[in-house]
């Protein structure tokens, strides 16, 4: 069993996918159309000369926009125009530095941009020249800053502000002490605020016959709301019947919400007939870590590396067309690997999604109609079917409503 709020989610082909325990919850994903890229928090005198300016250049050539708020006049309380940016924003970077506590405009930036995360906002972070632990306890020169800022606040600000810096610390984030290169560290910081932009939820799947269904039955499935534990859901059915379409539709849905995301496909080749099952799990492991971080070649040198890369981090990941179950364990073997409020696909199902054969939901009329139009003729039937696969309601019903059926037999 996993540790309190770990529970990951992947969507698999054994045909599987896996996802926690909880009660029954069907959530409604509605992203909102963020205005700005990226908004910053961040305290000038440490980094906007550095730092900053330098991830200005690199976000400007990678086409990223960063929020400007350098005509915004500084006063003891956060100005509302702030507020809106931050609220407008599809991902918040908070740079850490030494003297970011003794700001309480950046302590209460903080406070708003970890509300927005609770509404799907992405929150990124960057510690720069402070440990990630003395920002959770306040300890250190940090610490020192931070007990000067609130001296003259009430109880209840001090509180809002030290659970923030504890929420914002436990964010896995980049380490500047930790990397030899600050250039490449910030192409990696673009890069992977691109990967997050690339992957809001998209329309490519509004519309199709029948899905609105299935993504229904599968959020209702996935216990979105569920914090502690793990669970696993499985996706099966018959070949060609739209297991990978219900798959990466929920990836589109969904990944917004996620720190880290992936979609492992064609699975089915994976399995190298040349390799131990030590070595095809070390191979597999390698490929998911790759991707998921976003690192070319990541090579491990055993087993429990996953683990210790990954826990820390809220993720979703696809795993699709898989047809041996080592595949399965090499990727998704155990639930504590990953980090809260991550879902996952397993072997060994507690649960399971069947894809059948469309019936309702608005398939079934459409096809008895072209069915009639097409005179039950099984050559005709096939001509009509081929050129509506894949297309969207509206095109049915097109054709239905014009005389392009005669035209096609």
């Amino acid at each position: 069993m996993a540790s309190p709020s770990h529970y990951p989610l992947l969507i698999s082909h054994y045909p599987l996918l896996t996802f926690p325990n909880s009660s029954p919850m069907v959530m409604a994903f509605k992203p909102r159309n963020y205005k700005i890229n990226v908004f910053s928090s961040f305290h000038g005198p440490d980094v906007r000369k550095t730092l900053l300016s330098h991830m200005r250049e690199q976000f400007k050539r990678t086409g990223i926009t960063l929020f400007d708020d350098q005509e915004i006049e500084r006063s003891a309380i956060i100005a509302p125009s702030l507020i809106e940016a931050i609220r407008e924003s599809r991902i918040s970077i908070v740079i850490l530095s030494k003297k970011y506590a003794s700001s309480s405009w950046c302590l209460d930036e903080l406070v708003e941009i970890l509300e927005c995360k609770k509404a799907g906002q992405i929150v990124m972070t960057i510690f720069y020249g402070v440990d990630p632990s003395d920002i959770r306890k306040q300890a250190g020169e940090f610490g020192i800053a931070f007990n000067e800022t609130y001296a003259h606040k009430t109880d209840k600000k001090r509180q809002k502000w030290s659970k923030a810096l504890n929420d914002v610390g436990n964010i896995a984030g980049e380490d500047f002490l930790k990397w030899d290169n600050e250039a490449i560290m910030i192409k990696k910081i673009a890069r992977d605020i691109s990967d997050k932009l690339n992957a809001t939820p998209s329309k490519d799947f509004d519309g199709m016959v029948g899905l609105t269904a299935h993504l229904r039955d599968m959020q209702s499935l996935l216990h979105l709301d569920y914090k502690d534990g793990a669970m696993t859901v499985g996706i099966c059915g018959p070949a060609g019947i739209g297991k990978t379409t219900i798959a990466r539709a929920l990836y589109s849905r969904l990944s917004f919400s996620f720190q880290l995301t992936c979609f492992m496909d064609n699975l089915r080749g994976s399995y190298h007939s040349g390799l131990d099952e030590y070595g095809l799990k070390l191979c597999l492991q390698e490929q998911l870590l790759s991707k998921i971080l976003n690192q070319n070649d990541i090579r491990i040198s055993h087993l429990g590396v996953i683990k210790e890369r990954l826990r820390g981090h809220k993720m979703l990941i696809i795993l699709d067309d898989v047809n041996n179950i080592k595949q399965l364990e090499a990727l998704a073997n155990e639930t504590t690997w990953f980090g809260p409020g991550s879902k996952i696909i397993q072997h060994g199902i507690n649960n399971t999604y069947h894809v059948g054969y469309p019936h309702d939901h608005g398939f079934e009329v459409l096809a008895k109609r072209i069915i009639e139009l097409c005179g039950k003729l099984p050559l005709g039937l096939c001509v009509v079917g081929s050129s509506l696969r894949g297309k969207k309601e509206h095109k049915w019903k097109d054709l239905i409503n014009s005389s392009l059926i005669s035209h096609l037999m």
